[in-house]
């Protein structure tokens, strides 16, 4: 077993509401693999090195201080988890330190975020791996130079996405959906660009006796930490639209935390989860009519609902919780992953 440094995101800050991230559930999903995991949340590092509190600030403390933790506990694996503020010259540095070192940086944003692939970018030459929530078939430019590129999937922890909505033939809403920037950017849905308040309003009216469950539109406030999970557990049916839904296999971490609720998710099929999932256990759309139609039709049997939500849950269970994501992480670290060990396409490898 190893001993890790997870430098990533775990703030506890005014921003800390975020139960259900992927930096926790890949640190769980270590430790209950066996190995030691000792999180290091950057930017609490950087905000308490600074006077005015400012994460940009305190950049020079916090790549010092990680400098300094990895000396004194020589971890086998550093991993980077959106870790923007650690400099290439101190992860270079820090190799230096410890020697057979290994070291991996995850992304769970979308490739078709030009800022995101050049921090991506900003330390691909200083890794050993780098691992992206998008399918494979998008990772060709980072892969170029021989980099080691590989998909991660958003994981699903059950200690985390806890409820069990599917049990339930009567739930107090049947829809729920959450969007942190209704205009900003536009959301591309079926092909068309859409600000989610009009799109919302779109659908509804073709929905009278929905009952919706909004966070972040129409000036409601966006949801976390427990309310957020609340809200999880109170919907039948779960709307899943990130920003655009042609960049294979992305997702925004919002599929996980629902299908995690035993909620039945509704996804575009142009994400391409139609390759991995059937329709008796995602519901899959590619226009706002047929949209429509898979809602009403869906909560008109409400026995169908639960059953496609518990089989979509199963199944994700079984393909990406947080043991299984995190043993892949690990051993796409070592070079040792095998695709018979993950009951996953191997073209996901």
């Amino acid at each position: 077993m190893a001993v890790i440094v997870h430098a990533a995101s775990f703030t506890i800050g005014r921003k800390g509401g975020y139960q259900h991230s992927t930096s926790i559930k890949l640190s769980n999903g270590l430790i209950r693999n066996g190995h030691l995991v000792l999180n290091f949340s950057d930017r609490d590092v950087a905000r308490a090195s600074s006077i005015m509190g400012h994460s940009k600030f305190g950049r020079g403390n916090v790549n010092r201080t990680l400098f300094d933790y990895c000396r004194v506990h020589r971890p086998d694996l550093l991993l980077l988890g959106h870790a923007d503020l650690i400099d290439a010259a101190t992860i270079t540095d820090i190799r230096n330190a410890v020697p057979g070192l290994r070291v991996v940086q995850w992304n769970v944003d979308p490739l078709f975020e030009p800022e995101n692939v050049a921090r991506i970018e900003s330390k691909l030459s200083v890794v050993d791996a780098t691992l992206v929530n998008t399918g494979p078939k998008a990772l060709g430019p980072l892969r170029a130079g021989g980099r080691r590129v590989g998909f991660l999937p958003n994981a699903v922890d059950p200690s985390i996405e806890r409820a069990e909505n599917h049990l339930k033939p009567v739930l107090p809403f049947d829809l729920f959906y959450a969007c942190g920037h209704p205009s900003r950017p536009l959301r591309r849905v079926c092909g068309k660009e859409w600000d989610m308040d009009e799109f919302m309003a779109t659908l509804l009216a073709e929905l009278p006796d929905v009952r919706p469950l909004l966070a972040g539109l129409n000036g409601r406030p966006r949801l976390t930490g427990a309310d957020y999970q609340t809200a999880l557990e109170s919907a039948a049916l779960g709307l899943n639209i990130s920003r655009r839904a042609d960049s294979p296999l992305y997702s925004s971490a919002r599929l996980a935390q629902m299908i995690g609720n035993g909620i039945a998710v509704l996804i575009e099929r142009a994400t391409g989860y139609d390759q991995l999932f059937g329709d008796d256990e995602m519901l899959f759309f590619s226009s706002l009519d047929e949209l429509a139609a898979r809602i009403r039709d869906v909560l008109a049997e409400p026995g169908r609902r639960q059953a496609l939500a518990a089989r979509g849950r199963e199944k994700y269970l079984r393909l990406f919780n947080e043991r299984v994501v995190a043993r892949y992480l690990f051993d796409f670290a070592f070079d040792q992953a095998d695709a018979a060990a993950y009951g996953w396409p191997s073209g996901l490898i």
